[in-house]
């Protein structure tokens, strides 16, 4: 046994935590309600519940990936340590005067949300670099030994250091870090220059306060969960799922916890980008719904679209620049207040809204009987029919829908004048079009048309809703793969070791010298390739070069993908060529006689990727006939029908289920709704299409 590639994958989410132990290629998986004030409690009973299944010692296991939305929802919810900003004389004020985007251009009561920091808590220095990394003022050291005397009489468990340039020269941000290792040694420190060495000082300043601010909450919680696997009789390496796609190391994870911001949705996206490739889908839209949120990603040609800059915490209706700008390395997905746990209410226009608000796993929905008395979306899945009170969670957690009737009577049925199922109903469609606009505005700031992608849904609650989410898009294909309701934690298991180095170096395509240009890479390479070093010693690292580019005059860039040659080259007729072809497919034509710019270099540095085997054609057996049925509502028909429930471990390759029905497994329930028919293929994956 010993011999053999025991790996697990762990995604702690706002409801559930997910747990996949992969024997040899062979899936084990459970679902444990998340313990909020302890989750390394959930992941170890996750572990003994996979390794009892297996029938193997958790011992055995030979790596554990995992990906967390502790950072996330520490950032949300303001629960950091206690934390200091020094930064640049004159920029105290950066955060909270933020940038001059309105993000709600007519409402005249706009309220900017509070910077993660206080005014009280932002110190400054009197020192200046300019823009090419150039001392204007000397920073000197009795200056810092004397703030740093008021940071330690303050009692500040964490500090954040951003100065203004530091991208283009580190000299003043580190002298900073070592007057206050020798004045505060307990405090943690975090240097922009080393967690977002990129320029726009509010992005940067931002991302180094947030880093500061969950740094003590990350690495005390990673020292636990280390501790307690070991505890366990757990020996092996533990890595982190990083948001870029990625698998870094525990201790750079401990060093820069903003990197794992959105680790839970990087790995649904990897996931997801793994099934497309085995089905040779080059157009897919990934739709992961869990109890908290849903997230929904473009992925082309078997790769997740990324970003260097997304907002955590979006406070004004999701509306993009009401959050707080992350500026790191992420998969570029939306992510909305939308989940089995997300609750309803009827507002003062008597209309019907869902989330962001979530009820978590303590309480829960109404029908956990855990003392909820809200309506949930997984209430209204109970009240429709797409859900069995007595096979929840594989049967760990029975439910109630008396109390889910109750709770939708008490907050949308007696206001509205509507029934239970009325209720439901309208809760359902609502969700369902939240989730929709989502998708559509999406795309549209992609330039992409969803009637061509291919939706691939997973996540405990997105293979209920995945077939209206299809008839609301104009989609005709929906995928959801085997372990569906744990793929966070799959993705985890398929994503390669990589880590994304950046660097804001400001260059003109006239002025641009190659060999300048080979070295910077090269220096970016070296570092990205450092960080994968420290989780794999010996695999192969093969490095992917992008450029961030722009019209002179422009505000924002786009990024431009060069190949190894083109890196070596470092030709600017070259990179004008690759610029305008990618600006021309963005904006439809490129713009005459203007010089070109480079804000940000960047180099990943990866081991390869999973081989994927393609999914052979199978031949159509024929409807199976369903053992049982039971009521189901169809929202598009908006009435109650008769469905058949198939059980989907009864379906074999070929076979073919017909709508109305419900495929049911452990994690998660597959709504067919009448207007589709679902078949299984030959990796298993579920491919339900709209009927002829």
């Amino acid at each position: 046994m010993g011999s053999k590639s025991i790996r697990m994958g762990v995604d702690i989410g706002g409801t559930f935590t997910d747990v996949v132990l992969e024997v040899d290629g062979k899936p084990f998986s459970t679902k444990v309600l998340t313990t909020y004030a302890a989750p390394e409690n959930a992941i170890v009973e996750g572990i003994h519940r996979v390794c009892a299944a297996a029938q193997i010692a958790p011992g055995e296991i030979t790596q554990i990936i995992h990906g967390t939305t502790l950072a996330t929802n520490a950032l949300i919810e303001r629960r950091g340590a206690k934390t200091a900003l020094i930064t640049t004389e004159g920029f105290r004020d950066v955060i909270e005067m933020r940038t001059e985007s309105r993000f709600e251009q007519y409402d005249l009561n706009l309220t900017l949300p509070e910077p993660l920091l206080p005014r009280q808590h932002r110190y400054t220095l009197s020192e200046r670099l300019d823009a090419q990394g150039n001392v204007l003022i000397p920073l000197e050291r009795a200056e810092i030994e004397a703030l740093a005397d008021r940071l330690a009489r303050a009692g500040f468990d964490s500090i954040a250091v951003g100065l203004l340039h530091s991208y283009q020269n580190d000299a003043h941000e580190k002298l900073v870090r070592e007057v206050l290792a020798d004045r505060l040694p307990n405090a943690m420190v975090s240097l922009s220059c080393e967690v977002s060495p990129q320029m726009r000082e509010y992005e940067r300043f931002n991302t180094v306060v947030a880093n500061a601010y969950i740094k003590p909450l990350i690495k005390s919680y990673l020292g636990r969960l280390e501790q307690r696997l070991r505890d366990e009789g757990l020996q092996c390496p533990v890595f982190l799922m990083h948001s870029g796609g990625g698998i870094i190391s525990l201790e750079n994870a401990a060093d820069f916890p903003v990197r794992l911001v959105e680790s839970g949705p990087a790995g649904g996206a990897v996931f997801a980008a793994d099934i497309a490739a085995r089905h040779g889908l080059d157009r897919v839209l990934s739709f992961d719904m869990g109890g908290t949120t849903a997230k929904i990603c473009l992925i082309r040609n078997q790769t997740p679209k990324t970003a260097r800059v997304f907002e955590v915490a979006r406070t004004y209706r999701f509306k993009k620049g009401s959050g707080m700008p992350i500026s790191i390395p992420v998969i570029d997905m939306v992510e909305i207040g939308a989940g089995g746990g997300s609750l309803a209410h009827v507002d003062a226009m008597r209309q019907i809204r869902v989330g962001p608000e979530s009820a978590g796993s303590e309480p829960g929905p109404a029908c956990y009987g855990r003392g909820g008395d809200r309506p949930a979306v997984t209430d209204a899945d109970l009240v429709l029919g797409r859900l069995d009170p007595g096979n929840f969670a594989g049967g760990s957690i029975a439910l109630h829908p008396d109390q889910s009737r109750a709770a939708l009577d008490s907050a949308i049925g007696t206001t509205l004048d509507l029934d239970a199922t009325g209720a439901a109903f309208g809760l359902s469609e609502v969700v369902d079009e939240n989730m929709a606009n989502a998708a559509r505005v999406h795309a549209v700031e992609n330039g992409e048309d969803l009637a061509d992608y291919t939706m691939i849904a997973f996540g405990g609650a997105a293979p209920l809703h995945a077939g209206r989410l299809c008839e609301k898009l104009g989609v005709s294909r929906v995928l959801i793969p085997p372990g569906a309701g744990v793929g966070s934690a799959i993705g985890f298991l398929r994503a390669p070791f990589s880590f994304e180095a950046n660097r804001s170096v400001y260059t003109r395509l006239s002025d641009m010298e190659p060999g300048r240009v080979r070295a910077l890479l090269a220096e970016l390479e070296a570092e990205a390739t450092k960080f994968v070093r420290n989780c794999d010693a010996t695999a192969p690292i093969s490095a992917e070069y992008k450029v961030y580019m722009r019209y002179s005059g422009q505000g924002w860039e786009i990024p431009v993908a060069l190949s190894g040659a083109d890196a070596e080259t470092a030709s600017a007729e070259r990179f004008q060529e690759l610029f305008e072809a990618d600006y021309t497919q963005l904006f439809g034509r490129p713009v005459a006689g203007l010089d070109i710019e480079i804000t940000v270099w960047s180099v990943n540095a990866t081991t390869p990727p999973n081989p994927v085997d393609p999914v052979a054609e199978d031949a159509d057996n024929g409807t199976v006939t369903a053992p049982a049925h039971r009521e189901l509502f169809d929202p598009a028909l908006g009435e109650t029908v008769q469905a058949g429930i198939v059980p989907r471990a009864d379906l074999n390759t070929g076979d073919t289920v017909t709508g109305p029905a419900a495929i049911t497994e452990d994690e998660t329930t597959i709504i067919v709704p009448a207007s589709r028919i679902a078949r299984r293929r030959a990796d298993g994956c579920i491919d339900m299409r709209a009927k002829d």
